[in-house]
């Protein structure tokens, strides 16, 4: 069966389903507005928002305005003819819905089960206010019960003492502000002292800064120092172990020869050496003799040694002739015997040493006797000239040989008292 169709002009303010209105709304009388526009006593407020889960939606409410003019309006025409003013019905009910939702907190139309969700919520709202109420009055007469006046004294002493307290509180806050004064006053103080500190802390780091630079740069240099010395003192160490003469004067033999600072001193019809290298090898004898003849402060007899390279010569003091200790080969007359009588005169200021380091050392002896331009072989008993006139090359060669062995022992015992001296003086 189909229902009558029927017309809605309003829906609920809450959960927006079309609500059908009574007829009832459509004439209100006078005193039925005039009592309904009597303002309700405000009923607590309602949390709405607690009570939402509850609620379908919450609407704000709509005001019905008139859209035009009483004759603009539209006609209802009901199924028996009758015919009413559509606009002033709704204006009669906008009016009455408008009217209760300005005196409550509630707008309306409302629907049915919207109405019976709200009627809940306000007696549970009332409950509470009861019970509320309920509260405040029993309190309200346990203190009416009270002695009224004795309560009063107390909190008259109560409110001697709070200003007391107060006093005492004041005066503490005008001791606190003073030190409060100070301290900053103080602080102040302590923030221009450590502005004064870090100002001095710069400057001292600056200071600190070249002076650390400066001390790197002294440093570096000190160990530069004592680099150069500790090489300067190796240096010396080695120079004190060094002696002189055998470094000056190295005497060895090379075959048949003997040889001084390597050069030859004698010649073989075999090996024809240069006079040169001979005139040299008797300067560096000349020398060598007379140095160490200097070192022991000795002063030859008859003869005063004069070293002049491959011109070297021996001094006769007592009529002031030279003897040459070079020579040039090729012919000779037999009367020209100046570089034999050198050779010979040399012989005799090795020997005139031999005598003065004897005198000091008991236990020296050389391994070749020498005597009047000979010497001899103390292992044969054979005896060479130094002489070269009337003698072999051979002989003459070997001779020299033997001299320069000679020489090489007092070399080696003038540079064993040479080192003793050394270390005699560094122990000193």
């Amino acid at each position: 069966m189909v229902e009558p169709k029927c017309s809605v002009s309003f829906v609920c303010q809450r959960c927006l389903q079309p609500v059908k209105l009574d007829s009832s709304f459509n004439s209100l009388g006078e005193h039925t507005l005039a009592e309904l526009s009597l303002p309700i006593q405000p009923a607590p407020e309602v949390d709405l928002e607690a009570h939402a889960a509850s609620l379908d939606r919450y609407v704000p409410a709509v005001r019905l305005t008139e859209s035009g003019n009483g004759a603009n309006g539209f006609m209802l025409i009901d199924d028996e003819g009758e015919k009413e003013s559509l606009s002033h019905k709704m204006r009669v009910t906008a009016g009455l819905f408008d009217l209760l939702s300005s005196n409550s907190e509630i707008d309306h139309p409302l629907c049915e089960e919207c109405t019976d969700a709200l009627l809940d919520l306000l007696d549970q709202q009332l409950r509470l206010t009861a019970e509320e109420w309920n509260d405040y009055s029993s309190f309200l007469k346990r203190l009416e019960a009270e002695d009224e006046e004795q309560n009063l004294d107390e909190l008259e002493k109560e409110l001697e003492a709070l200003k007391a307290e107060e006093g005492q509180l004041m005066e503490s806050l005008e001791d606190l502000q003073e030190a409060e004064s100070k301290v900053r006053a103080a602080l102040a103080e302590q923030e221009r002292e450590t502005e004064r500190l870090d100002r001095e802390e710069e400057r001292y780091w600056r200071e600190y800064i070249r002076h650390r630079r400066e001390h790197l740069l002294m440093e570096d240099e000190y160990h530069s120092l004592e680099c150069q010395r500790t090489y300067v003192q190796a240096q010396l160490d080695k120079l004190k172990k060094t002696n002189v003469f055998n470094a000056t004067f190295h005497i060895w033999h090379s075959g048949h020869f003997g040889t001084i600072n390597n050069f030859r001193l004698g010649r073989l019809p075999s090996v024809p050496v240069d006079w040169s290298e001979i005139n040299a090898a008797w300067g560096q004898t000349a020398l060598l003799l007379a140095a160490l003849a200097r070192k022991m402060n000795l002063s030859f007899k008859e003869y005063r040694l004069v070293p002049y390279g491959n011109h070297s010569y021996i001094e006769v003091l007592k009529d002031n002739r030279e003897l040459p200790l070079y020579g040039s080969g090729g012919f000779r007359f037999l009367w020209d015997t100046k570089f034999d009588s050198a050779m010979v005169a040399f012989l005799d200021c090795l020997q005139q040493f031999k005598e003065q380091v004897e005198k000091g050392d008991s236990g020296f002896c050389l391994p070749y006797r020498m005597e009047k331009g000979k010497i001899e072989d103390s292992a044969t008993g054979n005896s060479y000239n130094i002489k070269i006139q009337f003698n072999s090359e051979e002989q003459w060669t070997k001779s020299l040989k033997f001299l320069l062995t000679n020489l090489k022992w007092g070399l080696a015992w003038v540079s064993s008292q040479f080192t003793k001296d050394e270390a005699e003086a560094s122990q000193r």
